[in-house]
């Protein structure tokens, strides 16, 4: 791994923050959620926990070190340095949206809140960040190299995807297709295709073949 120069670190805005910005004042935002039947307190909950491993990822990071902090809104017009190392404090979502804007850089992800969020992408927690950080900047850290789909479109285009690719009408509504593989092959009718990434599986298609697996156990059950 090339020595790297520096760190940039991609948060994501709250859903507190979020309402903020549209409603500017907390009581707002609070009546907003209350008159809608929802509870104020996990979003304050939420925030606090947002901002404290904040806090501590920045005081993990080593001084003297040139470092960014930019919010995900951001990605589309960021252009990330070729020795840049990546830190992610957010959901998973947040590791795949960056990892598309990312070539070879390698991508430190941190749960902020383990409570919450599950995090099957988010290997760290804030609290391990002075270790991670400071073992990866010395070049010891282990990289885990992440496999992407690609799609290439009639029209000449390439797309990739870090978690899963949708093949079907934009407005899902059914199509027919032919799928061959291996000299098999077969006419069907759907939605769509879903291409499932290593990292991706845990995503939509986990979401896919378990609801399957509920209708199919509930069917079993009628007919049992």
């Amino acid at each position: 791994m090339p020595e790297l120069e520096k760190i940039v670190v991609v948060t994501r805005r709250t859903r507190l923050e979020e309402l903020l910005e549209r409603f500017v004042m907390r009581e707002q935002a609070r009546f907003y959620l209350e008159h809608s039947g929802v509870e104020f307190g996990p979003y304050e909950e939420e925030q606090r926990a947002h901002e404290a491993a904040l806090s501590t990822l920045r005081a993990a990071l080593p001084v003297g070190a040139r470092v960014q902090f930019i919010e995900r809104s951001f990605l589309p017009t960021f252009t990330f340095g070729e020795r840049d190392l990546v830190v992610t404090l957010g959901q998973d979502g947040l590791v795949v949206n960056v990892a598309k804007y990312l070539s070879s850089q390698p991508i430190l992800a941190f749960n902020p809140d383990p409570g919450r969020i599950d995090g099957v992408l988010l290997p760290f927690r804030v609290g391990d960040a002075p270790l991670v950080v400071r073992e990866v900047l010395q070049g010891k850290g282990q990289i885990r190299d992440i496999t992407m789909a690609q799609a290439e479109l009639s029209d000449g285009q390439t797309l990739y995807a870090v978690n899963d690719l949708f093949i079907g009408h934009r407005t899902h509504q059914s199509a027919r297709y032919r799928i061959t593989h291996n000299r098999r092959s077969e006419n069907h009718s759907s939605s769509g295709i879903i291409v499932s990434t290593g990292a991706g599986s845990t995503g939509w298609l986990s979401s896919v073949l378990n609801g399957a697996a509920g209708v199919i156990e509930a069917f079993g059950g009628e007919g049992a």
